[in-house]
C-alpha cells in the first residue's frame, strides 16, 4: 500500500479537522472559517491530482469520503453541542448526518467481507449532498464571524440539507444492494 501525493492532501484535510474543532469551541470563526476552508480545497486538491497523476489508488478511493466525513460530522457536531452564538445545530440533523454515514461505511466494510471486494465510487447525487454540506458550514462560519442572522435561508438550508441527505443514503443503499448481488 502506497501513499502517494493525493492521499498526503487527503490526510492533511483529516490533520486540520482538529484545529477547526479547537477554533470553533473557542469562538474564533475567522480560523475556523479559514482552516475549514482549506480543509475544503484539499478535497478538491485530491481527486484531480489522483486522476492528473494517474495515481488513483484504493486506499485514497476508501479514506477521501472518510475524510469527508470526519471533518462535516465534526464541524456539525461542533455547532450542535457547543454554544454557537447565533444558530445551533439541531441534534436531530447530526444524528441524521452520522446515520447515514455510518450505514454507508460499515455497508462498505460489509460488501468487502462478503464479497472480497468494493467498488468505491462516489454519486453525483452524493457529491453534491458534500457539496452543500460545506457550503452550508462556510454560510453558518461567514454569518458567526460576521453576526448576521438569516433565519428563513438557515432553515431553508437545513431542510434542503436532510433532503439531500436522505436521498444519497437511498441511492448508496441502492447501489450496495446492486454489489451484494453481484450485479
Amino acid at each position: 500500500m502506497r501513499i502517494t501525493l493525493p492521499t498526503l492532501f487527503t490526510l492533511a484535510r483529516i490533520i486540520l479537522v482538529p484545529f477547526i474543532v479547537y477554533a470553533m469551541v473557542h469562538q474564533h470563526w475567522g480560523i475556523a472559517f479559514f482552516l475549514f476552508l482549506i480543509a475544503s480545497v484539499t478535497d478538491v486538491i485530491d481527486g484531480n491530482l489522483a486522476r492528473w497523476l494517474n495515481q488513483k489508488t484504493f486506499l485514497g478511493a476508501c479514506i477521501d469520503p472518510i475524510a469527508d466525513k470526519i471533518l462535516l460530522i465534526s464541524c456539525f457536531a461542533t455547532l450542535a453541542f457547543f454554544q454557537a452564538p447565533l444558530f445551533s445545530i439541531p441534534t436531530w440533523f447530526v444524528l441524521l448526518v452520522v446515520v447515514k454515514d455510518t450505514i454507508i461505511v460499515f455497508g462498505g466494510l460489509a460488501i468487502f467481507l462478503v464479497k472480497g471486494h468494493l467498488h468505491v465510487h462516489p454519486t453525483i447525487l452524493g457529491k453534491l449532498t458534500t457539496f452543500v454540506q460545506t457550503c452550508f458550514i462556510v454560510w453558518l462560519f461567514a454569518c458567526y464571524f460576521f453576526k448576521w442572522l438569516p433565519i428563513r435561508t438557515y432553515y431553508t438550508m437545513l431542510t434542503v440539507l436532510s433532503i439531500l441527505v436522505i436521498a444519497s443514503l437511498v441511492q448508496y443503499l441502492k447501489s450496495g444492494l446492486v454489489q451484494l448481488r453481484g450485479r
